[in-house]
């Protein structure tokens, strides 16, 4: 058994940080079941020059910069629908699913739109981009805005993944908002949502802020919060009667500390739900030999280090930093995968 052969035995649910036509199919054949889409991905793969065919019939097509970046995102997002197609019908609707994140530039501080008014467009462009797709999830920020949106896309059907999420504060607002809709939707139809809890990102953030910190806890904050909100959202859903799964996605896997082990957050994590993993660490546990991944995602630690936790970090603030930060690595790469574009079009027109 290959290592990421026992992290899906363990009950994790394997899925790519990447639509890479390439990555998909031979991410599918380590088990992959699942990928995810962002401006950033995209715009990687814009830099390859794999797609300046696309762009230019695009341009061809009359299309300006803005409408060519979503013209090709469908496109690959959709590339990957097709690979996973199968795990899909298999598993019900349960999985293979294929992440498509809306509009970013709705969170840019530049935005005129009133907080209404963005949770609207969240809703409409959910709509938009979801419908006619049957393993197509739409990925909304747990931010004001999206979060506001999300009870109203569930009622409507739309499949969603809420991103974003550093905090139980986050987590409690997405899925009371998401249960409401789907209950509006009706139980008796399938409809999945699913929470992505970012990791890695808690623990530079400590290293950075909360250097008193003992060695039990520093660099475990990202784990420790990732386990507590898991066992809160298998708690809340169990016995709620959805047709399908309601998930955590454990995101930002990848180490950021070059002494961490490439596989500390995928073992640490092992065993529930979905792990979105960038190819690299993928590629690099895989070629870690004789590593076996067990159920771990429900070992907590010692009462002290969980009371240390809880006295130290403080949460709030860590949300408000972290949001902050991610907003802006949220908006600033669609204007560059935009600008990317309009410079691809001078240059293969």
């Amino acid at each position: 058994m290959t290592p990421l052969e026992s992290l899906a035995a363990s009950g994790t649910k394997v899925w790519l940080d990447s639509v890479d036509p390439d990555l998909v199919v031979s991410n599918r054949a380590l088990g992959a079941t699942g990928a995810t889409s962002n401006p950033i991905i995209i715009t990687d793969l814009i830099k390859t020059g794999r797609f300046d065919d696309n762009i230019r019939q695009y341009a061809k097509d009359g299309m300006k910069d803005e409408e060519i970046a979503w013209k090709l995102t469908d496109f690959l997002v959709r590339g990957a629908q097709k690979v996973f197609e199968g795990v899909s019908a298999e598993t019900h609707c349960d999985n293979g699913w294929v992440s498509f994140e809306l509009d970013p530039l709705l969170e840019d501080p530049a935005c005129p739109l009133t907080l209404e008014a963005k949770s609207a467009e969240y809703v409409r462009l959910g709509k938009h981009w979801s419908a006619g797709h049957t393993n197509r999830m739409i990925k909304v920020p747990a931010t004001p805005g999206g979060l506001g949106a999300l009870e109203e896309l569930a009622a409507a059907g739309v499949n969603l993944n809420v991103t974003l999420i550093f905090s139980e504060r986050q987590l409690i607002a997405a899925r009371e908002a998401c249960w409401k809709g789907m209950q509006r939707f009706g139980l008796d139809k399938p409809l999945k949502t699913v929470y992505s809890i970012f990791v890695s990102r808690l623990d530079v953030y400590s290293a950075d802020k909360l250097k008193d910190l003992s060695p039990a806890v520093q660099g475990q904050v990202g784990i420790i919060n990732a386990k507590l909100l898991w066992k809160l959202n298998a708690d809340f859903w169990a016995g709620k009667g959805t047709m399908l799964k309601q998930e955590i996605i454990f995101a930002s896997t990848g180490t950021k500390v070059k002494s961490d082990p490439v596989e500390k957050y995928v073992a640490a994590l092992a065993g529930a739900d979905i792990q979105t993993n960038p190819p690299g660490t993928n590629d690099a546990v895989q070629k870690k030999g004789g590593l076996t991944f067990t159920r771990q995602v429900d070992v907590m630690p010692s009462a002290d280090v969980l009371a240390e936790f809880h006295a130290k970090v403080d949460m709030k603030l860590l949300e408000e930093t972290l949001m902050s930060e991610g907003l802006e690595k949220f908006a600033v790469p669609q204007h560059n995968l935009i600008k990317l574009i309009g410079e691809k079009r001078a240059a293969v027109s």
